[in-house]
């Protein structure tokens, strides 16, 4: 059985509220994620302070030129986060650029997991015809996951839906990162591309990420306890 592990998302622009939420969970989630919602509000330094005590997946989506990129992620040194993520849809040279920089800037043993992001959970065939994709969504996932890990990614944000594909597809190497996962009976919201804890965990993920299921339950800590028990059931 594959050892998925929970990475609970901390969507809010709150520091405390934050750092309430990952010290409840703690026990039971192998990783935070901290996005654009907080890094935006509350600012590097409070990042970098719950990146001092606890494992953070740092979800910024990085996506512009290869320089750029590459500076910031130089910039991201000193907070070391654990996995990161940068959009496939910047191309070769940006990722490439990505990787280059993550081995110049950090440590061997302390490189986070470069994670591309092929296609937004939030999407699905209908609006990517409407930006001009004709592939299904499983193609383009498929065309971007192929691109960014010959580019130097270590793995990617993928949907669940797409998670078999990839297996079959790139085998076990790739870390494979799944949002939209909702525990069953609870509310989808804007994810479209859902599966349930144990579903994503057959499919094939190494990392489930659950965010308003947790946090807005009433005891939080119980709620990712649970997850966890359903992972390794």
């Amino acid at each position: 059985m594959r050892d998925t592990r929970l990475i609970v998302a901390l969507d809010t622009q709150d520091p405390e509220t934050a750092k309430g939420w990952a010290e409840a969970v703690g026990a039971s989630a192998g990783a935070v994620k901290l996005g654009l919602e907080f890094a935006y509000a509350a600012g590097m330094e409070e990042i970098a302070s719950i990146a001092a005590q606890y494992p953070v997946f740092l979800d910024l989506k990085l996506h512009d030129i290869p320089n750029t990129v590459a500076g910031a992620i130089r910039s991201l040194a000193r907070i070391r986060p654990v996995l990161l993520t940068i959009h496939a849809s910047g191309g070769r040279s940006m990722i490439a650029a990505a990787r280059k920089a993550l081995d110049e800037a950090f440590p061997a043993d302390a490189r986070p997991v470069l994670l591309a992001v092929t296609v937004l959970t939030s999407l699905d065939e209908a609006e990517l015809q409407e930006m001009g994709i004709s592939d299904s969504v499983e193609d383009q996932v498929l065309r971007l996951a192929r691109m960014a890990l010959d580019a130097g990614a270590d793995g990617l944000v993928c949907s669940a839906h797409e998670l078999a594909a990839l297996r079959q597809a790139f085998g076990d190497k790739p870390v494979l990162v799944t949002p939209g996962i909702r525990p069953a009976g609870t509310i989808a919201g804007d994810q479209k591309r859902i599966m349930t804890p144990s579903q994503a965990r057959e499919a094939g993920a190494d990392w489930i990420v659950v965010g308003r299921p947790i946090t807005e339950a009433l005891d939080p800590s119980t709620a990712a306890a649970a997850i966890v028990a359903e992972l390794k059931a």
